[in-house]
């Protein structure tokens, strides 16, 4: 069976960083999209642009390809696999699923769209009435659905000359939040405390898609430390953390028994925070 280079077909080296193959994937598909390309092997080509991007995208898959080396010399047998899905080489890497649990199938008329959720909606897993174009589709979003992921509806997509409908593609994008950054799995974010919060310790509650958590605060805790959630992220197999990193916020001293308080701290506590500024650790 014919080895297939993936990383030939999307014009990327093997060391190429996600972001790359991001980006080749969708300047390729953007050229050979059967929808809008006027090249003769159009759709040949936008299948096996599809299929590199499948492997190459996901990082597990990926790294079991690349086991694989260079040709079919690795030692593996490629031969006697049939399937309706993309290639026989796909299928005999892969088994007979694609991407995120879904059946692939190597329909020529598929469709590609980007989708705006919230990020409340990997912790929910809700149905959405989902705009696109001139048609509005009820979507199950699936629980646990993470930024770059593909969401297919089978049956969804163009049918060209007479010939049975393609699937539709969403992939799938969280609209900005105002306090976390998904990465992965794992949510990010910066939590403020107060002084007395951070020197003493405390219990804070942290407002989270999945419910509200008390954080517990170390007494001593210093800028820039980093709390982990373990397990507190964005719910999977295994679910993500949540990482806080720490800011500690002064409030100002705006009225006269602010601005008391503040002189005594000075006198009761005579604190130079730039005592070791400068010096080796």
């Amino acid at each position: 069976m014919e080895f297939k280079d993936y990383y030939a077909a999307l014009g990327v080296a093997r060391d190429a960083p996600a972001e790359a193959i991001k980006k080749a994937y969708r300047k390729l598909a953007r050229k050979y999209h059967p929808d809008v390309s006027k090249e003769p092997d159009a759709a040949k080509r936008m299948a096996e642009i599809n299929e590199a991007n499948t492997v190459l995208s996901d990082a597990e898959k990926r790294a079991a390809y690349d086991q694989l080396g260079k040709g079919p010399s690795s030692g593996r047998d490629f031969s006697g696999r049939e399937s309706a899905e993309f290639s026989d080489f796909f299928s005999e890497i892969f088994g007979r699923r694609g991407a995120q649990g879904a059946a692939f199938e190597s329909g020529m008329n598929d469709q590609h769209a980007r989708v705006l959720l919230d990020l409340e909606d990997a912790y929910s897993g809700p149905e959405r009435q989902l705009s696109l174009g001139a048609r509005t589709l009820s979507v199950k979003i699936p629980k646990g659905i993470r930024e770059g992921q593909i969401i297919r509806l089978a049956g969804q997509g163009a049918a060209i000359n007479g010939e049975k409908p393609g699937d539709l593609l969403l992939e799938v994008a969280f609209k900005p939040h105002a306090r976390l950054r998904p990465e992965g799995r794992d949510l990010h974010l910066t939590l403020p405390v107060a002084p007395w919060e951070a020197a003493l310790g405390a219990v804070v509650p942290v407002d989270l898609p999945g419910g509200t958590l008390n954080v517990r605060i170390p007494a001593g805790a210093q800028p820039g430390k980093q709390l982990r959630l373990r397990g507190k992220g964005i719910p999977s197999n295994p679910p993500g953390d949540v990482l806080m990193d720490i800011v500690i916020v002064a409030p100002p001293a705006a009225t006269p028994k602010a601005k008391e308080l503040y002189e005594s701290l000075q006198k009761e506590m005579n604190f130079d925070p730039r005592k070791d500024w400068g010096r080796e650790p």
